[in-house]
């Protein structure tokens, strides 16, 4: 028996496939050049850090940053957060931040809680999961220093108003940090419009690169009041035993990830050549057609805003009667349909939801190399699996 061709719709958590450019600038990395980088003035190795710079720059004309030593590589978007978190926030402080945060905002938050008697507040959010700005601005106390918010939700898709939070944050006085790790590479960013002090995001999700890549901007006043949570060797001020101010050398001591990051320079610009609009809009005919089709199946319920253009392409529901762990391995079973099921390392976000108790959700998230017909396939599965089921019952 002939198996199915693989349909994954797991992209919010690592997207695949990756564009053909991707494997072939690792590929000639690794076979090619295998240099270092910032460590040796040989021309193979003079290469290498013209392609780490090459990347730094595409990533700072991606969001409009201007400066691109002010993007710092990171080992993911987890990394970022705790490179902003830890070296921002100091004993006493308070931190606004909301119930849909990923684990890699609250967990840093909670040591920080037990650690250094940092004050924190959990925002909450609508039905949909977007969060009331005024609701942050009324959470704002005197020892407010961080306003810590994902700009997109990884259980619903909901966008945030990060324009209007960006707005309250510059006239409060208060540093704001955003999780772009759902929103960069399929929304448009420019920090210069939307002002933030730290943007943090994976580069394996929707900028198309490697695993093991990432990055932090931080915007150019506030790199001095950054501590660096690792020390080493940057290959500059190797005479002194002290960590360099310059960017991005405070931040990233230790050899690079040379083949992560020439593979995510590979990604930006396939996003920069294919443009972001036009990505956009195939994602929300996607995520169009796919809220619309389980929206019509019977015992389904959806979560998430009602139209494409408030989210990304992540869809979350839940399945009357079948577990979402279940509903995952029929689908993967019956036509190799990939989804990821449970929690999504979002556990205050499902309380709000209220599907904490039934293992969180299914949850779909579509790329860029997903197809119309894919989103019928799944579908019709699903359909089929319901009629089969009320058969046997």
């Amino acid at each position: 028996m002939t198996k199915p061709d693989r349909i994954y719709f797991d992209n919010a958590a690592t997207s695949w496939p990756k564009p053909e450019a991707v494997y072939q600038a690792v590929d000639d990395y690794q076979r090619r050049l295998g240099a270092p980088a910032g460590r040796a003035a040989y021309a193979d190795a003079l290469e290498v850090e013209n392609l780490i710079s090459g990347t730094r720059r595409a990533l700072a004309q991606l969001i409009h940053a201007p400066q691109a030593e002010h993007i710092v590589f990171t080992c993911n978007g987890t990394d970022a957060l705790n490179m902003a978190l830890l070296g921002y926030v100091r004993p006493g402080d308070h931190v606004v931040t909301s119930v849909v945060e990923h684990n890699s905002v609250l967990r840093p938050l909670r040591f920080l809680r037990e650690s250094r008697d940092v004050m924190v507040s959990y925002v909450e959010c609508d039905i949909p999961g977007t969060v009331d700005p005024e609701d942050i601005r009324r959470a704002l106390r005197p020892q407010t220093r961080l306003i810590a918010l994902s700009h997109a939700s990884n259980v619903t898709g909901a966008l945030q108003p990060v324009e209007a939070i960006s707005q309250i944050a510059r006239e409060a006085g208060v540093a704001l940090l955003v999780d772009a790790a759902q929103s960069i590479g399929h929304v448009e960013w420019d920090v210069r419009q939307v002002p933030v002090d730290f943007l943090a995001a994976s580069g394996h999700k929707g900028l198309l690169g490697p695993l093991g890549t990432g990055f932090l901007y931080l915007r150019p006043e506030m790199a001095k009041d950054v501590l660096p949570s690792r020390f080493g060797g940057t290959g500059t001020q190797s005479e002194n035993d002290t960590q360099p101010d310059a960017l991005p050398h405070k931040f990233e001591s230790g050899n690079l990830n040379v083949p992560g990051i020439v593979g995510l320079g590979a990604g930006v610009r396939f996003i920069a050549e294919r443009g972001i609009d036009s990505l956009r809009q195939h994602e929300q005919a996607l995520t169009a057609q796919l809220v619309e089709g389980l929206s019509e199946i019977s015992g389904i319920q959806v979560y998430g805003p009602p139209h494409s253009e408030q989210r990304v392409g992540v869809t979350s529901f839940s399945v009357e009667g079948i577990e979402p762990q279940e509903m995952a391995i029929l689908l993967d079973s019956a036509a190799r349909i990939q989804v990821r099921s449970g929690l999504h390392c979002a556990p205050r976000m499902h309380e709000a939801l209220g599907t904490i108790a039934r293992g969180g959700t299914v949850r779909v998230s579509t790329g860029p190399f997903n197809t119309a017909r894919q989103i019928t396939t799944l579908l019709e599965c699903l359909q089929e699996l319901f009629a089969a089921r009320n058969v046997s019952t």
